[in-house]
């Protein structure tokens, strides 16, 4: 798949799920995989600002955007913003002090600003009132875009990210507000969920891709892949490998695809079309076998239990 699962420590020995390895002990870790807070987010009527949210959004939930060891594990923006938000749960070995709080300086994931100190800091609600972030937000006081830029390249020694990107992460993260929040604090995780976070991240891609900006679509469709691999983690029951193996097999079409966009392959924007055309008939399997899934809390829990290390007697 997109993007594997690497180091840590869980609270559920060898987790199903990666999102174990950086919660804390404490945690409930069938509410915390089974429900997402809300997203406050107000999505702009302007066409072209709507599609930079799109596709700033996409960005956040891949571990590519990020690169270096966060993309190795796993990490995305998402890791420590849920839905945009903070995450009083995540529990990094080696990064957090206490859950909830993160070492912006390690030396774990930056060479360029780990400064060999033990300083972490409680993760901020993005979608919080803005006067309480560090960094102005208004368009005009042109603050965010560098700051977003220099957390991906020196703080996770990421790859420099596509302008559309980097615009689009800078977009996004002003489009969230406490205004914005729904009166439900969570909803369930499900596999529809994460499907609509890949179609939306495709459909973003295409629009890039009508613009003619490659490198930021093939960014889009590599996100889109990662929403996959999240839902593929879920369905590792018994009886249910034709759904993982329909889920992989759509998933490298998506890589041939992200790899013919950024070459500019002629036919790439066909390849991409056809997929998204494709795609509904790969919810519906998915959909009919997801409650034997560990998107089912019950089965989830089992799972779990099964993992947890024996007591000593």
């Amino acid at each position: 798949m997109a993007a594997a699962a690497a180091g840590g420590a869980s609270q559920a020995g060898d987790a199903p799920i990666r999102t174990l390895r950086w919660l804390g002990p404490k945690a409930d870790a069938v509410a915390v995989l089974t429900r997402a807070p809300t997203e406050c987010l107000t999505l702009p009527t302007d066409r072209a600002r709507r599609l930079s949210v799109e596709v700033g959004r996409a960005a956040f939930r891949t571990p590519l955007t990020l690169g270096g060891q966060a993309a190795r594990a796993g990490v995305t923006c998402e890791t420590c913003h849920r839905s945009g938000r903070t995450n009083p749960d995540f529990l990094f070995p080696g990064v957090s002090g206490a859950p909830g709080t993160a070492d912006v300086t390690s030396s774990l994931f930056s060479t360029h600003r780990g400064d060999g100190i033990d300083n972490p800091k409680p993760i901020p609600d993005l979608s919080g009132p803005k006067a309480r972030l560090k960094i102005p937000q208004a368009p005009e006081a042109h603050a965010l875009e560098p700051f977003i830029h220099g957390l991906v390249t020196e703080e996770f020694d990421g790859p420099e990210p596509a302008a559309a990107v980097l615009q689009g992460l800078a977009d996004y993260v002003r489009a969230l507000s406490p205004e914005a929040c729904p009166k439900a604090a969570s909803v369930p995780v499900t596999m529809a969920g994460l499907m609509d976070d890949a179609w939306r991240a495709l459909a973003a891609a295409g629009a890039l891709m009508d613009q003619g900006d490659r490198p930021a679509a093939a960014a889009l469709i590599r996100a889109a892949r990662a929403r996959l691999f999240l839902i593929d983690e879920r369905y590792a029951g018994p009886g249910l490998a034709a759904d993982r193996e329909r889920l992989r097999a759509a998933d490298r079409a998506l890589g041939q695809i992200a790899e013919a966009v950024a070459n500019g392959a002629p036919d790439a924007g066909a390849r991409l079309s056809a997929w998204r055309a494709q795609s509904p008939v790969l919810l519906d399997a998915l959909a009919r076998d997801e409650p034997r899934s560990l998107f089912n809390p019950r089965r989830l829990a089992a799972a779990l239990q099964r993992r947890l290390p024996a007591k000593a007697s």
